[in-house]
């Protein structure tokens, strides 16, 4: 009788055993499928979206081919002359007339025109004017050779590994390279500063001419103008080289995700994807 009884507790245990490891297979499938997310598919060339408090990358295709960064370049552009000229920005600019010759897209400096470097600034990231990238060159460094410099060293001190810059503006020249990774490494540096993000996230922007009657103008980014939930920047480019380009941040609940899409013609559509993506990887709505 004893025995018998022993024999029915060792089947139950077994039997109780197999179910516990037939659920935990079954469920812990479920579980890991559910917790999956898979990733946006891409046209781009080169795309990084990173996660910019951490700065893990969270999805990355071809991340450090050496790309042409269109006007992306002026990120960095305004980065340097904060870091150079932080407290500085209310002198008026000296405007040349080598900035006001260059090609489009332009904010439309005069050469004798009052106004202050910070003005220039936020017009160029608002307007991505070459000619205010120059003018913000030559008053912050004095010439467009010594502000690479200068960007360089920002751009590395950012934690950019596989970039050069030779001109603040991103026309295409021979030499004047970045990565998907370096733009956006350099991206969520520039994030943690609020003069940065003050500058990358206008929609609308009043040009303060002393000299002349202010002028209104519209970003460029129709990222920020389609009102992303939490869109704060940050900069379009394109030149025939370098195809359509974004890089478009977005901040919510304290988390901040950027996404950099290189050569990428569906770049609007892309850049919700990819940050509605992160913000489901890091469990924010």
């Amino acid at each position: 009788m004893i025995s018998l009884t022993t024999n029915a507790c060792i089947v139950w245990k077994r039997l109780i055993l197999m179910i516990a490891c037939i659920g935990a297979i079954i469920f812990g499938t479920s579980v890991s499928h559910a917790a999956y997310i898979a990733p946006p598919s891409t046209i781009g060339e080169a795309v990084v979206l990173i996660d910019a408090d951490t700065k893990e990358i969270l999805f990355a295709k071809n991340p450090d081919k050496w790309m042409h960064p269109a006007s992306t370049t002026k990120m960095v552009t305004l980065l340097t002359a904060l870091e150079l000229k932080g407290t500085q920005l209310d002198e008026l600019a000296t405007i040349s007339s080598y900035a006001t010759s260059m090609e489009e897209s332009n904010l439309g400096v005069r050469v004798g025109d009052q106004i202050t470097l910070e003005g220039v600034l936020e017009g160029m990231m608002v307007a991505s004017g070459n000619d205010a990238a120059v003018v913000v060159a030559e008053n912050v460094s004095g010439s467009v050779e010594n502000f690479a410099k200068d960007m360089n060293r920002v751009a590395a001190k950012a934690g950019a590994k596989n970039s050069v810059f030779l001109n603040p503006h991103g026309l295409t020249q021979m030499g004047h390279h970045s990565t998907a990774r370096d733009l956006a490494m350099i991206a969520a540096y520039g994030m943690k500063y609020q003069m940065f993000r003050d500058k990358v996230a206008n929609d609308y922007y009043k040009v303060p001419y002393q000299n002349r009657t202010p002028e209104t103008i519209r970003t460029t980014n129709h990222f920020i103008r389609n009102k992303y939930p939490g869109a704060n920047g940050l900069k379009t480019g394109f030149t025939n080289a370098a195809g359509e380009c974004l890089i478009a941040s977005a901040t919510r609940n304290g988390h901040t995700m950027i996404v950099v899409m290189l050569n990428d013609d569906n770049r609007w559509d892309e850049a919700v994807q990819f940050l509605d993506y992160g913000f489901k990887l890091r469990g924010v709505i």
